[in-house]
Parts: C-alpha cells; sequence; structure tokens
C-alpha cells in the first residue's frame, strides 16, 4: 500500500513537468512568431506619399508687365457760352457725332447786334470826321494836334466795333473740338450764363490708358511696343494697341513713371471702361518651363522637389521669366524632369512618393497598383 501511494506520486509529477514544458515551448513559439511580425513591419519602411507631378518641358515664355487703368478719351473738352443769352436753338443731341467749328446752339444775339449797329455808325461818323480834317491840314486850316486826336478817336471807334460784331458772333456756340455729344446740359428757351458749360464733346477715335509703373520697368518699356487688352465690360474680347508715350522721368515720391498706351476707338471700347493691361516686352520661343505651382512657396531660394527614384528631392533652381500659370526655368532641371506639383506640403527631403494622376509614367502606376494588389491579399 505505501508502495503503490509513491508510484503515484512520480506519475503525477511527471504529468506537471510536461505540461510546463508545453507551456514554455508554447510562449517561446508565440514569442517568435511576435518578433517576426514586428521585423516585418520595420521592413516595410515608411509609407510612399501621393503626389501629382509634371515633366519639365520646352515652350515658348513672354516677360511682360500686367496693370489696369481705366480708358480715357484722347480729347475732350467742356463746351462754354461766351456770352449771356436765351437759347433760341439747340442743334446737337448726346450720342450725336459733330465736327470742330459746328454750331450747336443759336443764343439770342439782340442786344448784342443793337451795339453793333450802334458802334458802326461811331465809327464812320469818325471816318468821315477824319476825311474832312486831313483836307483842312491841307489848307493850313486845322492843327496837327486837333488831327491826331481824331484819328485816335476813329481807331478807338474801329475797336469798339469790332467788340460788338465779336459778341454778336458769340451767339452761336460751336464745336471747339470734332467727336460726339457726351452731354447735353441745356434744352431750348433756357437762359443761359456766360462760361456755363452746356455740353461735353468726346473725340473717342483714340482711347487711352495711363499706367503708373514700377521704377525696376523703366529699361524694359518703350514706345511702340504692342499692348493687349481686356475690358471687364466685354469677357472674352481682346484688343490691341501699342505704347505712345513714356514719361523720361521717375517720381520721387512713388518711386513710378507713366506709361500712356493707345487703342483705336469708335467701336466697342468706350472711354470710362476699366482695362486689364498686358505688355510683352521680351519672348523666349525654347524656354525651358515648369509649371509655377511647382515652385516651393518657402523664404529660401526658389526650388522645386524632383521625382528620383521614387524619392522626392529638393532641386534649387534658378529662375527666369513668369508668364502665367508657367516659370521659366535657367539651371538646376533638364527636359523630362519630373517636378511635383501637387502634394508637395508634405514631403521632405528623401520621402518615398507614388505618383499618381493623369501625369504618372505607366511603369509606376503598374507598380503601384500591384502593390495594391499584394496588400490586398
Amino acid at each position: 500500500m505505501p508502495a503503490t501511494s509513491s508510484s503515484h506520486g512520480r506519475t503525477l509529477r511527471a504529468g506537471a513537468l510536461l505540461i510546463a514544458c508545453t507551456l514554455a515551448l508554447a510562449a517561446c513559439h508565440k514569442g517568435g512568431d511576435g518578433d517576426a511580425m514586428a521585423k516585418g513591419k520595420d521592413d516595410k519602411g515608411p509609407e510612399a506619399i501621393p503626389v501629382e507631378v509634371m515633366a519639365a518641358a520646352k515652350r515658348p515664355i513672354a516677360a511682360s508687365y500686367t496693370g489696369t487703368a481705366p480708358l480715357e478719351a484722347k480729347g475732350e473738352s467742356q463746351v462754354v457760352a461766351k456770352t449771356s443769352g436765351v437759347a433760341l436753338q439747340v442743334l446737337a443731341e448726346e450720342g450725336q457725332v459733330v465736327h470742330a467749328g459746328q454750331v450747336l446752339v443759336r443764343l439770342d444775339a439782340a442786344r448784342a447786334e443793337l451795339q453793333a449797329a450802334q458802334s458802326a455808325a461811331q465809327m464812320r461818323k469818325l471816318e468821315a470826321n477824319y476825311q474832312r480834317s486831313v483836307t483842312l491840314a491841307e489848307q493850313k486850316l486845322m492843327s496837327a494836334n486837333d488831327i491826331d486826336q481824331i484819328k485816335y478817336d476813329l481807331e478807338n471807334a474801329r475797336a469798339v466795333n469790332r467788340l460788338a460784331n465779336l459778341e454778336v458772333s458769340y451767339a452761336n456756340v460751336v464745336a471747339p473740338i470734332s467727336g460726339v455729344i457726351a452731354e447735353r446740359k441745356i434744352k431750348t428757351g433756357n437762359f443761359v450764363q456766360i462760361n456755363t458749360p452746356i455740353f461735353r464733346i468726346v473725340d473717342n477715335s483714340r482711347l487711352e490708358a495711363t499706367l503708373n509703373v514700377p521704377e525696376r520697368e523703366v529699361a524694359t518699356l518703350a514706345p511702340g511696343l504692342k499692348v493687349d487688352l481686356a475690358v471687364d465690360a466685354l469677357p472674352g474680347k481682346k484688343f490691341e494697341g501699342t505704347i505712345d508715350r513714356v514719361a523720361p522721368v521717375v517720381d520721387a515720391g512713388s518711386g513710378t513713371f507713366r506709361v500712356v498706351c493707345t487703342f483705336a476707338g469708335g467701336g466697342a471700347l468706350q472711354p470710362g471702361m476699366f482695362g486689364r493691361i498686358r505688355i510683352d516686352y521680351d519672348q523666349r520661343m525654347d524656354a525651358l518651363v515648369v509649371p509655377r505651382v511647382a515652385l516651393l512657396e518657402d523664404e529660401g531660394d526658389p526650388a522645386v522637389y524632383a521625382v528620383k527614384a521614387g524619392k522626392a528631392v529638393r532641386v534649387p533652381v534658378k529662375l527666369g521669366y513668369l508668364d502665367g500659370q508657367w516659370a521659366e526655368v535657367r539651371s538646376g532641371l533638364k527636359v523630362g524632369d519630373q517636378v511635383v506639383t501637387a502634394g508637395k506640403v508634405a514631403l521632405r527631403e528623401g520621402s518615398p512618393v507614388q505618383i499618381v494622376g493623369g501625369n504618372a509614367p505607366k511603369s509606376q502606376v503598374g507598380a503601384g497598383d500591384a502593390t495594391a494588389a499584394t496588400a490586398a491579399r
């Protein structure tokens, strides 16, 4: 009986030892699998950042200056009355084309005509007296002083008569320049005061836009350069003009100089329209360019992110002309280099990238799809 009890105890201890060994082996096996999984995860590395790219390419690019200015008529005049009177006839209306010297208004000139007639009678009287005094002087019957006095009175009467006739002529208000009646301020029967503006005439055969250009452009803009114009009132339409005049001095207060551009008028363009002006002063037909959105917006020197061997590489560039959405690259890139246009904010030097979008090379798109398929499996 004691022998049986001892044998049973040894059997229990052997079973417990076997269970402990099994648990230890299981733990070791589990730990090995965890280490392998962790190692595999570490070997995978950081995830690639999706970006869009575009290749540097050759295309024409222009150096230009852009600005805004309202259009103004080259010639404009306020028509004023040079005498007072009632408007008997108004002979022009708004929108009517008139010519220099054309009568626009006839004023009541009755008073001025009477004064002219009175001065003419006085003049004729003095002319007769002067003729008689000359005859008397030849007969030694009149002194030289008396003749001189009559002569001076006659000259004064002639001047008064000319002034009266001039006042009569002022009753016909004429156009000082040729153009279009832009504004009419009187009606028939109105009393017109002297020096009162009654019409505004605009010569819209030529229109001008004056730009205040920074002094750094003083060596690039010159008379004769072509100017492109777009106006907000006529979307989609372009107009051409030229630089007519360039101010020879720079304003010390503003650091700008005046550039006057001229355009053909008489058509769709009208004075007062707001114009957007572009002046191309140089052009390169075979420039290496990249999209302006590819330029990094930090405070350092100009640079872009180029994709090389699947990684982002910061490449300093020397810029040339900027033309709309394009930037000329003078050095740092060559034709065909892929530059990042979207997704560059998340990039750092050496970041792995995955090119997406319509500009991705086919080989890289296929590799990305295969990677995604493998991960899905």
